[in-house]
Parts: C-alpha cells; sequence; structure tokens
C-alpha cells in the first residue's frame, strides 16, 4: 500500500516541481484557498497560539498575521516540492547567503553545528552546503513511509547533504571526528520536547515551557562551534540567510547557554515577521504544567 501510495503521488510532485513560477504561486493560492477557507487545516491551534505570544494586539491584527501565514505556509511546502528540480544556481539566486565567510572560516578549524527554527524556508537552509568544504548533515525525523523517506533523502543528497536521525549524530559526530573530518550539522532546534523527556524550562516568547537542549548537549560534549541561521524571506520565493555566531567553542559555555541565545534570536526574528513563523505546531502545548521531574 505504501508503494502504491508513493507511485500515485510521485507524478503529481513531479508536475508541480516542474511548473513556472508564475503557475507554480498561482497553484499555492488555489491550495491556500482550500487549506486555510475550506478544510480550515488547524485554524484553532494557530488563533489560540497567536492570541497566547502576542496578547497585546488587536484581533484584527491577529487575523491578519494569521492570513499572511497560511499563505506563506503553502508557498512553503510546495517550495519544498520545488526542490526536486532546482539547480544550484537557482538556488544561489533564490536562497542568498549574506555572511557565509563566517561558515567558510569556522569550518576550517572545526565542526560547525547549524541551528535554526521552523520559520521562513528551512528546507532551502540545506542548500548552504554548496558553499562549504566539510561534509554536510542535517538531522531529520524519518518519513513513515519507507519510499518517500528514500525520495526525501535523494533529493537533499543533491546539494551536500546527508540526512541523519538525532539518535545517529552524536556517533556521526564522533565517527568524524576519529576520521579527522569536519562536518556541517544542521537542527531544527524549536520544538517542543515530550513532557516526561524535558530537561530545562524556559520562557520562550514570554511563557514558560520545557525546551529541547539536545544542540547544547552535543555542542558542549563535542566541542563544536554553534551558529544560529537566521533567515528573512524577501518576497515569494525569494530568502536571504543571516549566520550568527553563538559560540566556536562549545565545551567552554556556561549551561544553558546555548539554549538562551538561541531562544533569544528565534524571539527576535519571529517578532520581526511573525506571519513566517510554523503557528500549526502546539510548541506552548506544555505550559502552566510542572516540570515532570518535580512530580
Amino acid at each position: 500500500m505504501q508503494l502504491l501510495i508513493f507511485i500515485l503521488a510521485y507524478p503529481l510532485l513531479w508536475i508541480i516541481s516542474i511548473l513556472p513560477y508564475r503557475i507554480f504561486y498561482g497553484f499555492s493560492n488555489i491550495v491556500c484557498f482550500f487549506v486555510y477557507r475550506v478544510v480550515g487545516y488547524r485554524t484553532r491551534v494557530v488563533r489560540e497560539n497567536l492570541k497566547l505570544v502576542f496578547p497585546e494586539k488587536s484581533d484584527a491584527e491577529r487575523k491578519k498575521i494569521e492570513i499572511e501565514f497560511y499563505s506563506h505556509m503553502c508557498d512553503m511546502f510546495l517550495e519544498m516540492v520545488k526542490t526536486m528540480g532546482l539547480s544550484k544556481s537557482e538556488v544561489k539566486n533564490r536562497y542568498a547567503v549574506e555572511n557565509i565567510e563566517v561558515l567558510q572560516e569556522i569550518e576550517k578549524e572545526k565542526s560547525v553545528l547549524i541551528v535554526c527554527s521552523h520559520y521562513a524556508n528551512w528546507e532551502w537552509n540545506v542548500s548552504i552546503n554548496n558553499y562549504v568544504d566539510a561534509k554536510g548533515y542535517a538531522v531529520y525525523q524519518k518519513v513513515g513511509n519507507p519510499y518517500f523517506d528514500k525520495w526525501v533523502r535523494q533529493v537533499r543528497a543533491r546539494w551536500n547533504t546527508t540526512l541523519i536521525t538525532s539518535k545517529d549524530t552524536v556517533k556521526t559526530v564522533v565517527r568524524n571526528n576519529n576520521n579527522g573530518i569536519r562536518g556541517i550539522f544542521g537542527m531544527v532546534s524549536d520544538q517542543s520536547p515530550q513532557y516526561h523527556r524535558a530537561q530545562y524550562w524556559t520562557e520562550f516568547m514570554g511563557i514558560k515551557v520545557p525546551v529541547i537542549n539536545g544542540a547544547e548537549t552535543m555542542a558542549r560534549k563535542m566541542d563544536l562551534a554553534v551558529i544560529f541561521l537566521k533567515v528573512s524571506k524577501v518576497k515569494r520565493g525569494y530568502y536571504k540567510a543571516q549566520l550568527i555566531p553563538i559560540t566556536t567553542a562549545g565545551a567552554s559555555t556556561e549551561k544553558n547557554e546555548i539554549t538562551n541565545q538561541f531562544l533569544r534570536l528565534t524571539e527576535q526574528q519571529i517578532n520581526e515577521r511573525p506571519e513566517h513563523y510554523l503557528w500549526t505546531h502546539k510548541r506552548w502545548k506544555h505550559r502552566g504544567k510542572t516540570p515532570a521531574a518535580f512530580l
């Protein structure tokens, strides 16, 4: 059944990927109408999140963010499909890295951990590997359908990127270090951890919640450099990225220092253009709870 679903879906994905951009974004408008206006995909979650995070904004202001968010979300997910046929020259034009020399200098000395949030187009973040010599890795969650999972890995491999799961990340770093191989590791780090596994609670967008600190744990243990990837949407289909160093020596940082800096930079990014954050996730679902360690 999973193979049949892939066989039926793949031709449609391929057709979408080769559409001229004018038609491509027109199709995105149609998808957005059905997702938002007809189906109402997670509109309740989005509205609750926006009201929770931006209580000072009026209903009209939050509604404007909501509408713009759904338009961006549909663009972004379809742009993931567009990746199938996107050349290196084309992605460099549509995803510009303003200060790649920051990463190029650090990667000469040691492995680097790049952390980012579910903001703008995180799928195209892996194209940064086109600019560096070190081997690129992206930490991801395996797709349930093995055929789609293989397809996703093949698509991203075109940009010098190997997908690895979170449980394989540490042993990949260790193996590389033992063999004198430098690597660039990309992680999306703003997810909500499982309640019983949460080790650190702090404020995110003014609300106390558990946060993931796996990136910091690995950086401190392996003495990795850590860079925050700030991405902005310039206009439809065009993004620019800025690399903001958090530390060049993870082992020398204090506990929670990397995590806190990441959260502050993510908050700044969200406040600048909130419509480009992924509001459909239940990021603040554990608010108001007592940390499991104290139960």
